[in-house]
């Protein structure tokens, strides 16, 4: 599949992990998309940190206003009974402990749930913005990212990159697997159709746990 198809893949992937009443935040990039899939009877009010609550799926073409934008600057939706705030607000949330779910984007995750999800030394990058807080503040992170980069593993025994947190992550859904993070490390508990257990251990370098298998 195209990457277009790939990352539609995970959203929807990681939106059949979300709960009716939640209260889930969506990073920039690829989570953003998981609004475009939560299930039918699921309502789910998502939050994104640049001040809204209540977000709704991509706009269409027609329906676009130039002036709701998420924290990644994409165009979105906002439904009936949603909210906008301020910074002071949104993060008060975020740091209150008030945010169920929080989905991310990441660089590296290592097998103790390390993260690093900001920074690649030599390039210029933003800083490291709300995933600080979120990271901490959320009741449960799950990382939504493409198995790999150019390549390369990106879950790893011991992350190289700068960490964004330490040992906060729950979950993990890429195209391939979703892995549960659990006190012995992590836990292969899904292979993605047209994927096998090998193929997911040949492309990720921490070791992985394979029992209780969904495929």
């Amino acid at each position: 599949m195209d990457k277009n198809q790939m990352q539609n893949d995970i959203a929807a992937r990681v939106a059949l992990e979300l709960q009716d009443g939640q209260y889930v935040n969506l990073g920039i990039g690829l989570p953003t998309r998981v609004a475009d899939f939560v299930p039918n009877g699921i309502n789910v009010c998502f939050h994104s940190e640049n001040g809204f609550i209540g977000l709704g799926p991509t706009p269409k073409e027609n329906e676009a206003d130039d002036q709701i934008v998420n924290a990644g600057g994409a165009l979105v939706t906002i439904l009936p009974g949603g909210a906008f705030f301020d910074s002071a607000v949104s993060f008060g949330m975020i740091r209150g402990g008030h945010i169920d779910v929080t989905v991310l984007g990441a660089l590296q995750v290592a097998e103790n749930g390390d993260i690093a999800n900001y920074m690649i030394p030599g390039k210029m990058v933003p800083g490291m913005g709300g995933a600080m807080d979120l990271l901490i503040g959320a009741k449960k992170v799950i990382v939504a990212m493409e198995h790999t980069a150019k390549g390369s593993p990106k879950i790893l025994k011991n992350c190289t990159l700068p960490l964004t947190a330490k040992g906060v992550v729950s979950l993990i859904i890429t195209e391939m697997a979703v892995i549960e993070v659990v006190k012995e490390g992590l836990l292969l508990k899904e292979v993605r159709n047209g994927f096998s257990v090998d193929d997911v251990i040949a492309v990720t370098e921490a070791d992985l746990i394979v029992k209780e298998l969904v495929s």
